[in-house]
């Protein structure tokens, strides 16, 4: 009898996820799917109360059950998560199973105190960590690829420029950053338009890295990296930019933001925001949420007009670059499986594990349409120092370097 329930159960999960060409099986012999030799992947789940956590809210506890090994994944994973997601997102959930969700994907507060404590737990695992998958400029953010055979490092050096030229960046403007990660895009600012920098972030562990780094460069009279949170951001500048940083401020906070870019940007300035986002407004995914990125929101493009329009922001320039984060994290992923030896060394398997989860869903995410990867180009409203096209974009100055950017701005 109990093994009918168990084969019921698995059935209509089958069917609420679109019959995905994957094999599902449970502990003795049930299983459900197509054939061995069509089949990309196969789930195993080892016992019964870890099926029944998985059919009451899949969203988190397929990824604690994976993490802890209470279910095993074999086969092409990031397919098996695209594939997952579509089903997901096409299923009809009653209204117990849409309350269970939306109360366990409660977004954690980010106030200053909170913020600190979020991005510490994130961000502050250890520079070692990080520096095994990411490229040598430990870029944690969307890489911008010329061609999709392009490498990540030349992606993430593309990126830069990218965001450079969108912001149009002369010689003697005074930027300033908020969330400056390791440093790499303030000190190649600095380097490459001949610009100076005040950066601001709240990882202790980067903001280290990146005053190492502007030492070793040469450039720390020209870059100054501050531990401390974009609300006590001071003075007046050029020039805005923030890079992955909007998705751990919280719309409720956004508002607070703009005061903030408001009062830093000069009437003639310009400014840059480059965020993970969504189509719609969804709660950050619950196992992410609560293992991975405390705090974290991506937002809508209407979500994030909270910080444009208060403020009489004019916004330039939209750009979706989802498939370049797609793409940038398969070679986060593939350089990660590569050192998971010194992952677990540094950790235990439960960690590769659930990094492994999260790197290979953040690809399907993508890939399939539920992120979005946007850049938003603003600039005060009353002010006239803007682009008359947008060639300056993608003109031929991603070429530019240290010896020769004087002779082309």
């Amino acid at each position: 009898m109990i093994a009918k329930f168990d084969s019921w159960l698995l059935k209509k999960i089958y069917q609420a996820l679109g019959k995905p060409p994957y094999l599902i099986s449970l502990w003795g012999d049930i299983q459900i799917g197509p054939s061995h030799a069509k089949a990309i992947a196969h789930v195993h789940i080892k016992q019964r109360r870890t099926l029944l956590r998985i059919c009451i809210n899949p969203e988190l506890y397929f990824g604690e059950a994976y993490s802890k090994g209470d279910l095993t994944l074999t086969g092409d994973l990031v397919k098996l998560l695209e594939h997952t997601y579509r089903g997901i997102a096409s299923s009809k959930r009653n209204w117990l199973q849409k309350l269970i969700v939306t109360w366990q994907a409660r977004p954690c507060n980010n106030s200053i105190t909170g913020s600190k404590k979020h991005i510490h737990q994130h961000y502050d695992l250890g520079n070692d960590f990080y520096r095994l998958w990411l490229d040598d400029k430990m870029l944690y953010t969307c890489a911008y690829y010329p061609t999709p055979e392009s490498e990540l490092s030349h992606a993430q050096t593309e990126k830069m420029h990218h965001v450079a030229r969108k912001l149009q960046l002369k010689p003697g403007d005074n930027v300033v950053e908020a969330g400056c990660g390791w440093g790499s895009l303030a000190l190649h600012m600095a380097k490459h338009y001949g610009v100076t920098v005040k950066a601001y972030n709240i990882s202790h562990q980067q903001i280290l890295h990146a005053r190492e780094q502007a030492k070793l460069q040469g450039l720390d009279d020209k870059v100054e990296f501050i531990e401390d949170d974009y609300r006590n951001i001071k003075g007046q500048h050029d020039v805005f930019v923030s890079v992955g940083m909007l998705e751990h401020v919280g719309v409720n906070n956004f508002r607070e933001l703009g005061d903030v870019i408001a009062r830093c940007l000069k009437p003639d300035g310009r400014g840059l925001i480059h965020s993970i986002g969504r189509n719609q407004p969804v709660r950050m995914n619950a196992w992410i949420e609560r293992h991975i990125f405390p705090g974290a929101y991506p937002p809508t493009i209407r979500e994030a007009m909270e910080i444009f329009e208060p403020n009489n922001f004019s916004v330039i320039d939209v750009e979706n670059i989802r498939l370049h984060y797609a793409l940038t994290l398969l070679h986060w992923l593939e350089k990660y499986e590569q050192n998971t030896d010194q992952v677990e060394a540094m950790f235990d398997e439960q960690f590769v594990r659930a990094w492994r989860l999260y790197l290979a869903g953040s690809i399907a995410s993508f890939s399939v349409g539920a992120l979005q990867l946007f850049q938003i180009v603003f600039s005060p409203g009353r002010s006239n120092n803007i682009s008359w096209t947008r060639e300056h974009i993608y003109s031929s100055l991603e070429k530019t370097d240290e010896a020769s950017w004087k002779n082309v701005m």
